[in-house]
């Protein structure tokens, strides 16, 4: 394996964990943060 295929490896793993940390973090302000009444007015009220 070249210094090319490890850096374009080694980007691919970042992406793959950037990825995966951002999921895990939306994941967690889901569960963590009640919905303020001005959001869910806002998915209540159809336009």
């Amino acid at each position: 394996m070249n210094d090319a295929e490890k850096k374009a490896r080694l980007a691919e793993a970042l992406r793959a964990n950037l990825r995966k940390r951002k999921a895990q973090a939306r994941e967690q302000r889901a569960d963590a943060e009640p919905q303020s009444a001005f959001t869910q007015a806002a998915v209540d009220s159809p336009r």
